[in-house]
């Protein structure tokens, strides 16, 4: 097997459940050697978390929890035993990355601070990831991928207009920008170090990944003074584009029509109807104005197809579409 690109860096890694677990993941799986550690009066609560294997509950049958720690080796130490930090210190100074997602305090309380740190292991990679970040006046504020997500904004903009928010269907923050954006700094700060022989302090407060996500909208607001708002499906000015019913019980596809060739393709599969041969209809505009009108006409179309074999015969004609 070829030698992967993080192999012969190791991670002492104190993260836990989501954003942090996945950013070690993914460095585990480049071939960095991470050594999880849990504390054994209080094991990461994402193991009781389901699915368990074969159905049967148990603290190494999450499949939630192996998601987030495949490629992993792990050791459960009492960080209140008088004897924790003795093996802890062995650990880091044999360890080129330290990493957290704590609120600020808990590692200060380990004895296990940036500073603290850095007197074990000099150029050591420090990355903390909490909700707020180590300063200010929020940075003691405990937060998940959840409030996150409302924090920002992200939440809000889910939706159906005039409804509650939706969200992203799962904790998006937790599985997209913050463990991204944290592996790139650790690559960023592996690089650093191997230029300058100088270790980082990775401060990264997990709600400014989550607020880049919404780079276009802060841009809409300060541009064009226009304040966006929850649209559900819908693209700014493309039509159809939605999630719409197939055959069988709660079974749906995806088609996003973004260009005039494609709105003839996607006709052409549904064998040209004649509530979508108006001359009118072939200009994107014209479908903007009456997409609410297109979505209900294609929705009693595609109800009368099986959801996978209208995905790859649109796909095949180069419809953007996929099953949900």
């Amino acid at each position: 097997m070829a030698r992967l690109p993080l192999a012969g860096i190791r991670i002492t890694d104190f993260t836990w459940i989501g954003a942090g677990s996945y950013a070690t993941k993914i460095l585990a799986d480049f071939g960095a050697d991470v050594i999880k550690i849990e504390s054994s009066r209080r094991l990461d609560s994402l193991r009781m978390a389901a699915p368990y294997k074969d159905g049967i509950k148990g603290v190494n049958r999450s499949g939630y929890f192996a998601d987030r720690n495949a490629s992993k080796r792990s050791i459960t130490i009492d960080m209140k035993h008088p004897r924790a930090f003795g093996l802890i210190e062995k650990l880091i100074a044999q360890s080129d990355i330290v990493a957290n997602n704590f609120t600020p305090g808990v590692m200060e309380r380990f004895g296990l601070a940036y500073e603290a740190v850095c007197r074990i292991k000099p150029d050591v990679i420090y990355l903390a990831m909490s909700m707020q970040g180590s300063s200010g006046p929020e940075h003691r504020y405990l937060g998940y991928g959840a409030s996150m997500a409302a924090l920002t904004g992200l939440q809000h903009l889910t939706g159906l207009p005039g409804r509650e928010p939706a969200g992203t269907g799962t904790n998006f923050p937790d599985h997209v920008p913050n463990p991204c954006h944290a592996a790139f700094a650790v690559l960023a700060a592996l690089r650093h170090r191997r230029r300058t022989g100088e270790g980082q302090y990775i401060d990264l407060a997990q709600t400014e990944p989550t607020i880049a996500l919404l780079g276009p909208t802060f841009l809409d607001l300060t541009v064009n003074g226009r304040l966006q708002q929850p649209n559900g499906n819908e693209h700014a000015w493309a039509a159809p584009h939605g999630v719409y019913p197939c055959q069988g019980v709660d079974r749906w596809i995806a088609i996003c029509v973004m260009d005039d060739g494609e709105w003839a393709a996607l006709i052409e599969v549904l064998g040209n109807p004649d509530w979508a041969c108006e001359e009118a209809l072939r200009r994107g505009d014209a479908r903007y104005a009456r997409r609410a009108e297109l979505d209900a006409h294609l929705g009693s179309a595609t109800a009368r197809w099986v959801a996978e074999e209208l995905m790859h015969e649109l796909q095949a004609h180069g419809v953007p579409a996929g099953v949900v």
